[in-house]
């Protein structure tokens, strides 16, 4: 979107700043779309003094493939943050209104200079391991504090929302182009959607997530739904894997990145064995990896036929014999990059500690 700032796109979005005393009545309002994602627009509203952010839900997704999705997802966005705010105050944007008919909600805008957006700092190369780890504690956090809660079970029984947004787009739809991995990934569409034991947020990526003073804050969560917490692990790690591939020299680093990550979210993790979450997530990640090639919403930045022949055949190998660890599945990643028919992308990531994980 054009970051040009105007008058409101549409007069029910001025009407819901009134109603709910966010701004007075004729009060001048500058309205400038934000990169909102595929689905929902988002825009920053410049008030005098001060400034907050507007969110509202996309019936249609913007993408190639025909995507469509329950705008009811907005409510479960704004319950999600809400149920975050209480355990994480510091790991999401300051709630201010909610229309859950109209779709949409205002929440705090916090500037770009103090809370850059994961996803560009990592693109542009500066790629943190701490960083990873503080998004994989969040995570862990915010999971256990919700395992086991039945309130929240039935608040966030979104099955239907997380088909449309999740199982169908990328589980389905890539079972659909890959005939011969179909039954597999089909098992793992149920399977996840059969595991009820936590509040998903359901797109946890970089992209949704701003690097703040305070530790990661977490965007979107559109798709929030109680399910498998497995999946967001998975849904995470998955793209830092996606961007070794293509932030030159800084390999070693994303791999860390995605170890630590899940280091620091498995040691939250009292709700269940962690050894049981792991292994749902081991063979989940290799599914999503080829989901972000070949499902509905495939990653913009993987453009290099080599890189997503890579992808495609490290994911079916994993999916034929699955890794029972995140360790194992990383490894994996490593050893295919470095043998013959790999991409090239091995330099800098290949020397190994004694525990077999990168050094």
């Amino acid at each position: 979107m054009s970051p040009s700032a105007a008058e409101s796109p549409d007069p029910s979005l001025s009407d819901f700043l009134t109603a709910h005393k966010l701004a007075r009545p004729g009060e001048t309002a500058q309205w400038t779309p934000l990169a909102g994602g595929v689905s929902s627009d988002l825009w920053r509203v410049d008030l005098p003094g001060r400034s907050l952010c507007v969110k509202r839900a996309l019936a249609r997704l913007r993408v190639a493939a025909d995507w469509e999705a329950p705008v009811s997802r907005n409510a479960y966005e704004w319950a999600w943050m809400r149920f975050a705010s209480l355990h994480r105050p510091d790991s999401v944007p300051a709630l201010l209104a909610h229309d859950p008919e109209a779709g949409l909600f205002a929440m705090a805008y916090l500037p770009a200079d103090r809370y850059p957006i994961w996803k560009s700092q990592l693109l542009a190369g500066d790629v943190e391991v701490a960083t990873a780890a503080a998004v994989g504690e969040v995570l862990g956090a915010l999971h256990a504090a919700s395992a086991g809660d039945k309130a929240l079970a039935a608040e966030f029984a979104t099955d239907n929302n997380f088909h449309a947004l999740r199982i169908e787009p990328y589980l389905l739809a890539t079972a659909a182009a890959h005939p011969g991995l179909a039954d597999i990934l089909r098992s793992l569409a149920d399977r996840t959607a059969g595991t009820r034991l936590a509040l998903v947020h359901g797109d946890v990526s970089p992209k949704n997530i701003l690097v703040g003073p305070s530790g990661p804050v977490l965007l979107d969560a559109e798709c929030a739904w109680y399910g498998d917490p497995a999946f967001d692990l998975a849904f995470c790690i998955n793209h830092l894997l996606l961007k070794s591939l293509v932030v030159p020299g800084r390999r070693a680093e994303l791999l860390r990145s995605a170890h630590a990550l899940a280091e620091q979210y498995l040691r939250q993790v009292a709700w269940e064995p962690r050894s049981a979450l792991e292994t749902r997530t081991a063979s989940l990640l290799p599914a999503l990896l080829l989901a972000r090639v070949d499902g509905k919403s495939p990653v913009e930045y993987l453009t290099d036929d080599r890189h997503r022949l890579f992808v495609r055949t490290v994911a079916s190998a994993l999916l034929r014999a699955p890794a029972a660890t995140v360790a194992g599945v990383l490894d994996a990643w490593v050893t295919a990059s470095e043998g013959p028919t790999g991409t090239g992308t091995g330099a800098g990531i290949g020397t190994r500690t004694d525990s077999g994980r990168p050094a």
